[in-house]
């Protein structure tokens, strides 16, 4: 537990929360609606600092991130809790959970650090449930691996305040941004959040910083799937960020609140990736499916398979340091002196 950053005090004495978007209003011994800050004494407190629900060795493709030190595997870990509600939550087990019903390990940033290091990893992912809720552990985390030369990288709904957003960001190399759907109705009825403080932190990332981003979009049948919203969706993109973000349309299972619905065919990822690509977005993905051509780096110049991968998997990789052997600049960071491939993306569960 650590003093938190971004809160004021009101005139009635409570606390308001400016962090997120929600700007939750706490009195003596309320939390937010993340669980994990809390009125204490008058002063607001960050129940997540120095907690963690469990570390992993995830492939960086798991992210997913595909143009950010591929063929590596990342330090994953979260905390509990989460500001936003979404239905579909695929880890609801800790995002819906308190600290005290997570089983949580205590880890100093100092100690995350030094677990990547063991492992030989080149970058720490805050990830499972939205590292938002935590940016004071992140910060301090993120600054010590920038010490030690490792990249940190944020898995996140950038559901977050402008105020807050350079502080958590200082130190962050890459992000993956998942835009969940591309309508406010989508937002408010399955998230209880809002779609446009999502999209002000994607142009904030495009335009501000020199962070790396992708952008994952998980498809629920019957609820952001239509072809329309997807176009709309693309068509911002390119406006906005341009054609060269990557773009990940993800597999929905059933799970959490929304049990009754099946999980997404192939083909919709498929006919997603087309309209994607069809829009102009040079760098389309899909994920949670096997799809070697849906998850494989082409050359846009030339169209050739640069990286090919089949699920997290890397299978051949072509890359000369960030270019096609055509000639071509492929953007993210591809250093010269990682060998990133071939290698086989799997899981490794640390144990406290």
């Amino acid at each position: 537990m650590k003093e938190a950053l971004w809160w004021t005090t009101e005139v009635d004495g409570r606390i308001l929360c400016t962090l997120c978007p929600r700007y939750c209003r706490m009195g003596e011994g309320q939390a937010g609606f993340c669980y994990i800050r809390k009125n204490i004494d008058g002063k607001l407190y960050s129940l997540g600092y120095g907690q963690s629900t469990g570390f992993a060795i995830d492939p960086i493709e798991k992210k997913p991130l595909n143009h950010f030190l591929p063929g590596t595997g990342i330090l994953s870990f979260g905390t509990a809790g989460c500001n936003l509600g979404c239905r579909f939550c695929q880890n609801w087990s800790i995002s819906k959970a308190k600290l005290d019903d997570a089983q949580s390990l205590k880890a100093a940033p100092e100690e995350v650090v030094k677990l990547a290091l063991a492992h030989n990893v080149p970058s720490i992912a805050f990830t499972y449930n939205d590292p938002v809720i935590w940016g004071e552990f992140v910060i301090d985390i993120s600054r010590v691996a920038r010490e030690y030369g490792l990249k940190s990288v944020m898995v996140t709904a950038g559901y977050i305040t402008p105020e807050a957003r350079p502080e958590v960001y200082r130190y962050i190399d890459a992000a993956n941004v998942d835009l969940k759907g591309f309508s406010e109705r989508f937002y408010h009825k399955l998230t209880f959040s809002h779609l446009d403080p999502v999209l002000d932190t994607l142009k904030w990332l495009k335009n501000e910083t020199d962070i790396w981003f992708e952008i994952t979009n998980l498809m629920i049948p019957g609820e952001n799937d239509d072809p329309e919203e997807t176009k709309q969706l693309c068509d911002w993109v390119l406006k906005n960020l341009g054609d060269s973000v990557p773009l990940h349309f993800t597999a929905f299972h059933p799970d959490f609140k929304m049990m009754d619905r099946p999980r997404t065919p192939a083909a919709t990822l498929r006919r997603a990736r087309q309209i994607a690509l069809s829009a102009g977005i040079k760098y389309c993905y899909v994920g949670n499916v096997f799809d070697d051509e849906g998850q494989t780096t082409y050359c846009p110049s030339c169209s050739r398979a640069l990286i090919r991968r089949s699920w997290h998997d890397i299978l051949e990789y072509h890359l000369q340091g960030d270019r096609c052997p055509c000639g071509e600049n492929i953007p993210g960071y591809f250093p010269i002196n990682e060998k990133a491939a071939p290698r086989l993306g799997r899981r490794s569960i640390l144990q406290a």
